[in-house]
Protein backbone atom coordinates (compact mmCIF):
# COMPACT_ATOMS: atom_id res chain seq x y z
CA UNK A 1 0.00 0.00 0.00
CA UNK A 2 1.14 3.32 -0.75
CA UNK A 3 -0.27 6.55 0.97
CA UNK A 4 0.09 9.84 -0.57
CA UNK A 5 0.35 12.95 1.17
CA UNK A 6 -0.62 16.68 0.18
CA UNK A 7 -0.03 19.72 1.98
CA UNK A 8 -3.31 21.70 2.51
CA UNK A 9 -3.65 25.56 2.93
CA UNK A 10 -3.31 24.66 6.50
CA UNK A 11 0.23 23.93 7.74
CA UNK A 12 -1.59 22.52 10.38
CA UNK A 13 -3.04 20.01 8.36
CA UNK A 14 -2.23 16.94 5.99
CA UNK A 15 -4.10 15.38 3.34
CA UNK A 16 -3.22 11.42 3.34
CA UNK A 17 -4.57 10.17 0.30
CA UNK A 18 -4.60 6.24 1.07
CA UNK A 19 -5.40 4.96 -2.84
CA UNK A 20 -8.41 3.21 -1.52
CA UNK A 21 -11.85 4.34 -0.44
CA UNK A 22 -11.99 5.80 3.29
CA UNK A 23 -15.95 6.43 3.25
CA UNK A 24 -18.08 5.83 0.26
CA UNK A 25 -19.78 8.88 0.57
CA UNK A 26 -20.46 11.86 3.34
CA UNK A 27 -17.65 12.74 5.57
CA UNK A 28 -16.78 12.30 8.97
CA UNK A 29 -15.47 15.14 11.57
CA UNK A 30 -13.41 14.14 14.88
CA UNK A 31 -12.30 17.17 16.18
CA UNK A 32 -11.04 16.09 19.34
CA UNK A 33 -9.92 12.16 20.68
CA UNK A 34 -13.30 11.53 22.49
CA UNK A 35 -15.33 12.37 19.93
CA UNK A 36 -13.52 9.13 18.02
CA UNK A 37 -15.37 6.10 19.52
CA UNK A 38 -17.34 5.17 16.51
CA UNK A 39 -14.14 5.49 13.97
CA UNK A 40 -11.58 2.08 14.47
CA UNK A 41 -9.90 4.24 11.99
CA UNK A 42 -9.57 7.80 13.70
CA UNK A 43 -9.12 6.01 17.12
CA UNK A 44 -5.79 4.23 15.63
CA UNK A 45 -4.32 8.28 13.97
CA UNK A 46 -5.64 9.86 17.68
CA UNK A 47 -3.25 7.07 19.29
CA UNK A 48 -0.15 9.20 17.48
CA UNK A 49 0.83 11.64 19.95
CA UNK A 50 0.54 15.18 19.18
CA UNK A 51 -2.66 14.78 16.57
CA UNK A 52 -5.90 17.09 17.35
CA UNK A 53 -7.94 16.11 14.87
CA UNK A 54 -8.85 13.63 12.25
CA UNK A 55 -11.39 14.29 9.31
CA UNK A 56 -12.61 11.25 6.73
CA UNK A 57 -13.68 12.15 3.34
CA UNK A 58 -14.42 9.53 0.42
CA UNK A 59 -11.04 8.77 -0.85
CA UNK A 60 -8.49 10.43 2.32
CA UNK A 61 -8.02 11.45 5.57
CA UNK A 62 -6.76 14.80 7.06
CA UNK A 63 -5.11 15.00 10.32
CA UNK A 64 -4.67 18.33 11.90
CA UNK A 65 -1.74 18.17 14.19
CA UNK A 66 -0.58 20.27 17.53
CA UNK A 67 0.54 23.27 17.46
CA UNK A 68 4.15 22.45 19.01
CA UNK A 69 4.02 18.67 16.59
CA UNK A 70 6.20 18.66 13.84
CA UNK A 71 5.24 17.13 10.97
CA UNK A 72 8.41 15.32 10.50
CA UNK A 73 8.28 13.27 13.49
CA UNK A 74 4.38 13.14 13.31
CA UNK A 75 4.34 11.91 9.47
CA UNK A 76 5.39 8.54 9.80
CA UNK A 77 3.50 7.46 12.73
CA UNK A 78 0.52 8.91 11.33
CA UNK A 79 1.30 6.67 7.90
CA UNK A 80 1.82 3.54 10.14
CA UNK A 81 -1.74 3.90 11.87
CA UNK A 82 -3.08 4.36 8.56
CA UNK A 83 -1.81 0.98 6.65
CA UNK A 84 -2.35 -0.61 9.97
CA UNK A 85 -5.63 -0.05 9.76
CA UNK A 86 -6.12 -1.10 6.51
CA UNK A 87 -4.98 -4.20 6.91
CA UNK A 88 -6.63 -4.97 10.00
CA UNK A 89 -9.82 -5.04 7.75
CA UNK A 90 -11.75 -2.99 10.33
CA UNK A 91 -14.28 -0.62 8.59
CA UNK A 92 -13.47 3.24 9.14
CA UNK A 93 -16.51 4.06 11.08
CA UNK A 94 -18.98 1.49 12.40
CA UNK A 95 -22.46 2.12 11.79
CA UNK A 96 -23.42 4.97 9.76
CA UNK A 97 -22.27 8.28 11.28
CA UNK A 98 -20.85 10.34 8.56
CA UNK A 99 -22.61 13.72 8.00
CA UNK A 100 -25.57 13.94 5.67
CA UNK A 101 -27.41 17.24 4.92
CA UNK A 102 -30.23 18.64 7.92
CA UNK A 103 -33.73 18.77 6.04
CA UNK A 104 -35.34 22.23 5.99
CA UNK A 105 -39.17 22.86 5.57
CA UNK A 106 -40.74 26.19 6.03
CA UNK A 107 -40.61 29.01 3.66
CA UNK A 108 -37.07 29.06 3.41
CA UNK A 109 -37.24 25.25 2.35
CA UNK A 110 -36.65 26.31 -1.78
CA UNK A 111 -33.71 28.79 -0.90
CA UNK A 112 -31.97 26.37 1.41
CA UNK A 113 -32.15 23.73 -1.47
CA UNK A 114 -30.23 26.21 -4.25
CA UNK A 115 -27.92 26.76 -1.23
CA UNK A 116 -27.38 22.97 -0.68
CA UNK A 117 -27.29 22.25 -4.20
CA UNK A 118 -24.42 24.77 -5.19
CA UNK A 119 -22.75 24.22 -2.14
CA UNK A 120 -22.63 20.38 -3.38
CA UNK A 121 -21.61 21.12 -6.70
CA UNK A 122 -19.67 24.31 -6.82
CA UNK A 123 -17.68 24.49 -2.77
CA UNK A 124 -17.18 21.12 -1.39
CA UNK A 125 -15.00 19.45 -4.55
CA UNK A 126 -13.09 22.39 -4.50
CA UNK A 127 -12.43 22.38 -0.45
CA UNK A 128 -12.03 18.25 -0.19
CA UNK A 129 -9.15 18.95 -2.38
CA UNK A 130 -7.59 20.77 -0.02
CA UNK A 131 -8.23 18.22 2.80
CA UNK A 132 -11.59 19.94 4.38
CA UNK A 133 -15.24 19.92 3.51
CA UNK A 134 -17.69 22.93 4.38
CA UNK A 135 -21.61 21.73 5.13
CA UNK A 136 -24.91 23.70 6.10
CA UNK A 137 -25.95 24.59 9.06
CA UNK A 138 -28.74 26.69 8.30
CA UNK A 139 -30.11 30.05 6.77
CA UNK A 140 -31.92 32.31 9.03
CA UNK A 141 -33.20 35.90 7.58
CA UNK A 142 -30.99 36.46 4.53
CA UNK A 143 -27.78 34.13 6.48
CA UNK A 144 -25.97 31.32 5.61
CA UNK A 145 -24.25 29.13 8.82
CA UNK A 146 -21.67 26.59 7.46
CA UNK A 147 -19.72 24.37 9.77
CA UNK A 148 -15.94 24.44 8.49
CA UNK A 149 -14.44 20.85 8.94
CA UNK A 150 -10.57 19.31 8.07
CA UNK A 151 -8.15 21.62 6.87
CA UNK A 152 -10.73 24.20 7.03
CA UNK A 153 -11.08 24.13 10.38
CA UNK A 154 -8.59 26.95 11.51
CA UNK A 155 -7.16 27.83 8.41
CA UNK A 156 -6.00 31.01 8.09
CA UNK A 157 -7.59 31.37 4.99
CA UNK A 158 -10.79 29.87 5.71
CA UNK A 159 -12.09 33.52 6.65
CA UNK A 160 -11.22 34.87 3.17
CA UNK A 161 -12.59 31.54 1.65
CA UNK A 162 -16.25 31.89 3.04
CA UNK A 163 -16.04 35.47 2.77
CA UNK A 164 -14.50 36.43 -0.99
CA UNK A 165 -15.35 32.66 -2.21
CA UNK A 166 -18.67 30.92 -0.82
CA UNK A 167 -20.69 34.43 0.24
CA UNK A 168 -19.83 36.24 -3.35
CA UNK A 169 -20.87 32.60 -5.31
CA UNK A 170 -24.64 32.23 -3.45
CA UNK A 171 -25.45 36.23 -3.35
CA UNK A 172 -24.56 36.16 -7.13
CA UNK A 173 -26.77 33.24 -7.82
CA UNK A 174 -29.13 33.38 -4.52
CA UNK A 175 -30.51 37.02 -4.12
CA UNK A 176 -31.56 36.38 -0.68
CA UNK A 177 -28.33 35.14 0.78
CA UNK A 178 -27.39 38.73 2.29
CA UNK A 179 -24.37 36.87 4.35
CA UNK A 180 -22.39 33.89 4.89
CA UNK A 181 -21.31 32.90 9.17
CA UNK A 182 -18.95 29.84 10.13
CA UNK A 183 -20.00 28.28 13.17
CA UNK A 184 -17.99 25.98 15.26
Amino acid sequence: MFIQTETTPNPATLKFLPGETVLGSGTADFPAPDTAAASPLARRIFAVPGVTGVFLGSDFVTVTKAEDAVWDHLKPSVLGAIMEHYQSGAPAIEGATASGHNDQDGPDAEIVNQIKELLDTRVRPAVAQDGGDITFHGFDRGVVYLHMQGACAGCPSSTLTLKMGIENLLRHYIPEVTEVRPVG
